[in-house]
């Protein structure tokens, strides 16, 4: 089926199409750029297919269009570069040859072959980005739908264009994509799609780690995280991904006495952040705010359910995420920050609030303060409008005496008014477990307010400190 689209493209593509057109070749605009047009969403990654021999025209659009960043993949037929639009800037464009693939069943790396049009719409992932635009100067911006994406994209529904199984098993990453794009354009997954990713979730292991972790941020960064997460645990996806968090799952029953799904709250939280923040990693520290729960779940007649010391175990069990994932450590301490300090803001906001409580709740998070607070609020997943009225109330609270601290600025930005080295020049000691506790006993003196932020206040502290401790070893050995 072919329809005529209802805009104008970027100039510079129709100067591709022109450029195709003197080279004798046809060309089209394909794959996701063609989706968001139609959505009307914003998209700056283009891909571009020819039918023929893609290199030596990559080579002549980077000339011809003052192509920047120009890289060649000669054995795929692919190439990369950027270009500028006088009206919409700049652009990712890839270009590629028309293609067919074939997979070994153990193998994540394609056979690849020159295919025909219909090859190459074939083998993409879903019906609504296997729709082809022409930009030659016959037919131009004609669109070509083989599969009925139209229909589908109208319709909010993501279906494969051939047997889910077999698009779904040339590269099982799709199976992933699928939960990404119900997450971001809010689209449903046809029953036999949904039923190939259950019987195939096994298949996500030969994909790299890599790959699953790129998408997986993706689906977290959409604007309801959860419809994406909940098909990854439905399909049994994320427990071959993400098993300490799939384990997150169920309620378990003793003496009628339940605990809440912590796996669902967790979802529920998530959305709950995501309405306010596009903080990728802060998602990241809700998804594990509660990982160690199953590791800590214990059960007692008299008080129910616990998980006492979850926010210690879990710091332990998100860095081995981590690891595993291969996700980046540079906002690893941040993550395991807000899992390790997420429950402390609670008990003040139950209780009187003490300043040098807060004092100590400012130094601990420091200037990721005011994120642990928005972690608090989203944590919130009652049921009860009176009990989420008055959490939330006690919340600002909290946040009111923060903000009646006089040392907030500077807390936030916390540093010890003297550092180890000056203890060590002023004292005359060398590096060792004393200098290390006398500098812990000055900051929390400051923190609790019995010291003022104050340099010489600082160094008259650690001298008397250093005093007691000279005269308690003296004591000692004079006996």
């Amino acid at each position: 089926m072919t329809t005529r689209a209802q805009f104008t493209l970027p100039e510079i593509l129709y100067r591709i199409g022109d450029l195709a057109d003197s080279s004798s070749l046809n060309c089209y605009l394909v794959g996701g750029y063609v989706r968001d047009l139609l959505m009307q969403r914003p998209c700056s990654d283009i891909d571009i297919m020819v039918i023929g021999d893609p290199v030596p025209f990559a080579g002549t659009v980077q000339r011809e269009l003052h192509g920047r960043n120009f890289v060649l993949f000669e054995r795929f037929r692919t190439a990369q570069l950027e270009l500028s639009d006088p009206q919409h800037g700049s652009f990712k464009v890839e270009l590629v040859g028309a293609r067919k693939e074939s997979y070994n069943p153990d193998s994540r790396k394609p056979v690849t072959l020159i295919g025909t049009l219909d090859d190459d719409l074939s083998r993409r992932d879903f019906t609504i980005n296997a729709l082809a635009m022409v930009l030659n100067r016959d037919g131009r911006n004609d669109i070509i739908d083989h599969f009925n994406g139209l229909d589908d994209l109208r319709s909010g529904i993501l279906k494969t264009p051939l047997d889910p199984e077999q698009t779904f098993s040339d590269d099982p990453l799709r199976m992933m994509r699928a939960a990404r794009f119900a997450a971001q354009l809010d689209f449903k997954l046809l029953p036999d799609v949904l039923a190939a990713m259950k019987s195939m979730h096994e298949r996500i292991r030969i994909v790299s780690i890599e790959r699953v972790s790129h998408e997986f941020f993706k689906i977290m960064q959409a604007s309801r995280p959860s419809v994406g997460l909940i098909i990854l645990y439905e399909t049994g996806l994320l427990h071959e991904i993400l098993p300490d968090v799939a384990a997150m799952a169920g309620i378990e029953q003793v003496d009628g006495m339940g605990h809440k799904d912590t796996l669902f709250h967790t979802f529920q939280v998530i959305d709950n952040l995501a309405a306010h923040s596009d903080n990728l990693w802060l998602r990241v520290a809700a998804l594990l705010h509660d990982i160690a729960k199953p590791a800590t779940k214990r059960f007692c007649k008299s008080a129910g359910w616990s998980f006492h010391g979850h926010d210690a175990v879990g710091v332990r069990i998100v860095g081995k995420i981590f690891r595993q994932m291969r996700w980046p450590l540079d906002p690893l301490d941040y993550v395991q920050k807000m899992v390790r300090l997420h429950h402390r803001p609670i008990p003040l906001s139950k209780e009187e609030i003490s300043d040098s409580a807060i004092r100590r709740l400012m130094f601990d998070a420091g200037e990721d303060l005011q994120d642990l607070m928005n972690l608090c609020r989203a944590d919130v997943t009652s049921k009860n409008p009176r009990k989420v009225i008055q959490i939330m109330s006690n919340f600002n609270n909290v946040e009111k005496k923060i903000a009646e601290v006089g040392e907030k600025d500077l807390l936030a930005r916390w540093r010890p008014p003297i550092s180890g080295e000056d203890i060590m020049e002023t004292l005359g000691l060398g590096e060792g477990r004393v200098v290390g506790m006398i500098k812990k006993k000055m900051e929390n003196a400051v923190i609790d307010g019995l010291i003022p932020y104050d340099r010489e206040a600082a160094l008259a502290y650690i001298k008397e400190i250093f005093r007691e401790l000279s005269d308690t070893d003296n004591a000692s050995g004079s006996k």
